[in-house]
């Protein structure tokens, strides 16, 4: 029956007056009923949807720096090994009135960041590789966490979980 409703509204449309919105004038009620459903559809997808899906977000990270020691690789009883090591990212600007004549003091701000490979291949890359000066790109999630350290005083640390390099 579709088809023969569409038949006949391009037939009517072919034949009647020849502007574009003929159809509107003569099937109010196919485009009118057509628009009102799918609305309705769309709108309930849309809400079952949002109850199912989880909102999306990104963490991702992206490091290009030089080493500041030696990775080490620590293990706790029961879990996995991971390596650690040290990087040093730096951030160089003019100050001054005028940048186009390039006059004011160059300054530097260094900013150290704890990284920590769990992956197994690249956990065993970093800590046979990775080397105290070597510049690496880094790339992966930031991690904030908490510990109690040796005084008993609560910590927070944030990490880089590195999962390219």
């Amino acid at each position: 029956m579709a088809g023969a409703l569409e038949q006949n509204v391009f037939k009517e449309t072919a034949e009647g007056s020849g502007k574009s919105g003929s159809v509107g004038v003569r099937w109010p009620w196919v485009l009118g009923t057509t628009c009102q459903v799918f609305h309705q559809f769309v709108r309930r997808e849309s809400e079952i949807a949002s109850s199912l899906v989880l909102e999306r977000s990104l963490n991702r990270v992206q490091l290009l720096g030089r080493v500041g020691q030696d990775p080490v690789m620590r293990q706790v009883e029961g879990k996995n090994p991971v390596t650690i090591f040290s990087l040093a990212t730096n951030e160089m600007w003019r100050s001054g009135e005028s940048e186009a004549y390039q006059m004011g003091d160059v300054s530097q701000k260094t900013t150290w960041h704890r990284i920590s490979v769990f992956r197994p291949g690249l956990r065993d890359v970093a800590y046979q590789y990775v080397k105290k000066g070597s510049r690496i790109y880094v790339e992966g999630k930031v991690d904030y966490g908490e510990y109690t350290d040796k005084n008993n005083v609560r910590r927070q640390a944030t990490t880089i979980i590195a999962d390219k390099m």
